[in-house]
């Protein structure tokens, strides 16, 4: 059976990409070393550091940069994360500074989600899990 080991996220800034992760959503780094002219950057959930990662992933392209504006524009989230208190994590986040798109709402039948910009070009969802 497959399993999600590493996935990523385009990002302009990876030192800035890097303390709104780990500083403000609270990931933890797991690995960082150059690659070329940039790094591999990862980080992943402090409650599950040996499980899947989020490449902080830099912007290399023209139509790399595109694609994340456009996504931006459109308003659709380039990664969604997992919370069991919903409530709890936007107003934990409101108070780091986060800029939300609007207070967490849940659709008939759906969990509760809200949107937040990541400082780094990107829309990212969280939806609750309970």
């Amino acid at each position: 059976m497959l399993k999600i080991a590493l996935t990523s996220v385009l990002v302009d800034d990876q030192d800035k990409a890097e303390k709104f992760y780990t500083d403000i959503l609270g990931f933890e780094k797991k690995q960082d070393f150059a690659v070329g002219g940039a790094r591999w950057l990862t980080v992943a959930t402090s409650a599950e550091t040996e499980g899947p990662e989020l490449l902080l992933e830099p912007v290399g392209y023209d139509f790399a940069r595109d694609y994340q504006k456009a996504l931006f524009e459109a308003g659709i989230a380039a990664a969604s994360f997992a919370s069991d208190d919903i409530q709890a994590d936007h107003k934990r986040l409101c108070a780091k500074g986060v800029r939300f798109r609007g207070e967490p709402t849940a659709m008939e039948g759906l969990p509760a989600i809200a949107l937040f910009e990541d400082t780094c070009g990107n829309l990212i969802q969280i939806f609750e899990t309970r």
